[in-house]
């Protein structure tokens, strides 16, 4: 697998993942549209740090402002792309433990689940052009 093939690889599931949010959305199942918001970035963000060093693997992290950081990206982010990032931090995670999920979950209604999968598109959409 060439370089390019390993960047299609992580951009093509980046889409996915958004698609999922999408259809999330369309059902209500709000926790896992903020969880696959965050994988949206998250595997853009892989897909700029394979770009960026050829031969290195992705980092095994979860943490987008560690990714964004070992890009560059995170120097290059508006105020607002950054306040994007640190909105989806806690919905990957945490989300997964009982303890934090009905907590998650009560912060995340239609409308903010709207607005996460919309700032989610622009953000993957600006890495994608870094690329």
């Amino acid at each position: 697998m060439n370089n390019m093939d390993k960047v299609n690889y992580w951009v093509e599931i980046a889409v996915d993942d958004l698609c999922f949010a999408k259809e999330c959305l369309k059902i209500n199942r709000f926790l896992y549209v903020g969880f696959m918001c965050h994988q949206t970035i998250e595997k853009i963000l892989k897909a700029k740090h394979v770009a960026k060093f050829p031969s290195d693997t992705p980092p095994y992290t979860h943490n987008l402002v560690k990714l964004a950081q070992t890009t560059g990206l995170y120097e290059l982010m508006s105020l607002d792309q950054k306040k994007v990032i640190a909105n989806l931090e806690p919905l990957n995670i945490e989300a997964r433990y009982p303890s934090k999920k009905k907590e998650i979950l009560s912060t995340l209604s239609k409308e903010r689940c709207e607005l996460l999968i919309k700032q989610t598109e622009g953000l993957n959409q600006w890495i994608k052009a870094q690329l």
